[in-house]
Formats: structure tokens, C-alpha cells, sequence
């Protein structure tokens, strides 16, 4: 534990990490919720039944780690990030959860920025904020100074598209939905919409306080999980209309929009395919 881990604030959040098979991207997702400039209460590692060194990693991470205190735990069977995500939150111990998966990385401003934001406007129930793709090793963008930009999404801004990635997501603990378990697509888009219809609409913090580090579509490998995600998509769709948070005519507009970001993504995926081919 160093000085300066003493000095941070720390904050009342439990941050959930699932990892798959994530041993060389784990740790750097760590660091990043090390280097935060306010301290989460306590960080949760779920490895959902990894078959690489992904635990060993998780049990190191454990042993060396003094603040904040760490919980981890190993699931028998792998039931993708839904179940790991509700494990983890079924641990959480503090009044705030936010997810980063183990293949991502934050901001050093995240947990000081969004906590501060959903402080002083406890209303609001869910809460996410910029995604950026970055290359491994680039630093993080400077914030801007002043009051934080925000806006507001209820059901139907979500029904033209996800507007929160997960590794974005701020929320109340004390929430009763959860992801749905065995849900693999469009797991986090489902419970988004159902907490929005519940709660009221999620904020949106316009700055890029979240990293991926490869493209969200189109990137190597792909195309093979486009099907899925638009079946999964449709699932979605499916349980919303049946739960009547959304009416049958936006049932069908979406299905008909949902069919379309599939055909786009699934050309513009080919067209990156055979630009690459193309190449000397």
C-alpha cells in the first residue's frame, strides 16, 4: 500500500470485474482502477470458469492488494459476463456499482467524476458516459474543465440503439433488476431499457472516461458473431414488448431498425475485410 493509495478519497463503490479468459488484458484493467484518482471501497474479480491463467492472476492480484480490499470469486461453469456481472453485484457491499470488463480500461477521473455527478442528483438511478477506442499505451485524453456535460435517455433514444456500454455503467446497488442470467447478447441493452422504464431515464456523461481497445464493430473475427448479436438483439426486443415496456408498432419498428444496423454492419464488416486482403 503506498502514500498516495492512503491519500486518495475513497469513494462508497463497488467496481465488478468478469473475466474470461482475460489473463493478458486483466491486469491492465487493474491498473486502471488503481490509478483512479478516488479509491473504490472494494474491487470484485469473477472469473467466469476461465480455462487460461486468468485465476492466478485474480489470486495474486488478491494477495498483494491491501487497498482497496479486494473480493474474488471462481464460478464452477462458464455462464457468460450476465452471470458473473449478477455474482459480483450479489457481493457488492457499497451503495454504488460500476462494471469494467476485463479487456477495458478507465479514465483516472471516472469513479471522481461520475460518483460526484450522481451525488448531487440522487434520482437518478443509472448512469453511463463516453466510450473512446484507444491503442494500447496511449495516455488518456485531458478533461475538460467547468460543470459536466450531460444529457438524458429515456426508452426511446435506447430503442434506436444501446446508449450505455457496460464498462461505462454507474448504478444504485439497491436496485432489484439484474442482468439476465444465461443472457450472452444484448444482455446489458436489456436491463438499460427495463431500469429506465422503472426509474426513470439514465443520465449521460459526455466525456470519454472509459477505453476500448479494439473497435466495437467490425473488428478481426467478427462477422461470426454478428448473427448472434442480432438474435440477441431480437430476444431483447422479444422480453420488452412482453413485459409491455414497449407497444407492438415500436415493437416492430425497432425489429425492422435492428435488421437494418445488421445488413450495415455486416457489409461495412465485408468492405473492411477486403480492403485488408487488399493490401500488399
Amino acid at each position: 500500500m503506498t502514500s498516495n493509495a492512503l491519500a486518495r478519497p475513497r469513494l462508497p463503490i463497488s467496481v465488478i470485474v468478469p473475466a474470461y479468459n482475460a489473463a493478458t488484458t486483466l491486469s491492465r484493467a487493474i491498473a486502471s482502477i488503481d490509478a483512479q484518482t478516488c479509491s473504490p471501497a472494494e474491487i470484485i474479480l469473477v472469473d467466469d470458469a476461465s480455462r487460461d491463467e486468468t485465476w492466478r492472476i485474480i489470486e495474486q492480484f488478491c494477495t498483494g492488494h491491501a487497498d482497496p480490499p479486494v473480493k474474488a470469486a471462481r464460478l464452477s461453469k462458464n455462464g457468460g459476463p450476465a452471470d458473473a456481472r449478477n455474482r459480483g453485484w450479489d457481493m457488492a457491499s457499497q451503495e454504488y456499482v460500476c462494471f469494467l470488463d476485463a479487456d477495458d480500461a478507465w479514465h483516472p477521473r471516472k469513479l471522481e467524476v461520475q460518483y460526484g455527478w450522481l451525488a448531487d442528483h440522487p434520482s437518478v438511478m443509472l448512469c453511463g458516459h463516453r466510450c473512446i477506442v484507444q491503442e494500447p499505451g496511449e495516455p488518456a485524453p485531458e478533461l475538460p474543465s467547468g460543470s459536466v456535460p450531460v444529457q438524458f435517455y429515456g426508452v426511446g433514444s435506447f430503442l434506436v440503439g444501446n446508449r450505455l456500454s457496460t464498462p461505462s455503467v454507474m448504478l444504485r446497488r439497491g436496485l432489484n433488476e439484474r442482468f439476465l442470467s444465461g443472457k450472452r447478447r444484448s444482455e446489458d441493452f436489456l436491463l438499460w431499457v427495463q431500469i429506465i422504464a422503472r426509474h426513470g431515464s439514465a443520465a449521460f456523461i459526455d466525456l470519454p472516461l472509459a477505453f476500448l481497445f479494439k473497435p466495437r464493430y467490425g473488428a478481426a473475427g467478427l462477422s461470426g458473431d454478428l448473427w448472434p448479436m442480432y438474435r440477441g438483439e431480437l430476444d431483447s426486443y422479444a422480453r420488452l414488448r412482453r413485459e409491455r415496456i414497449i407497444a407492438a408498432p415500436s415493437w416492430l419498428l425497432v425489429v425492422a431498425w435492428s435488421w437494418v444496423k445488421f445488413v450495415h454492419r455486416f457489409t461495412g464488416h465485408l468492405c473492411s475485410k477486403a480492403r485488408r486482403s487488399s493490401l500488399p
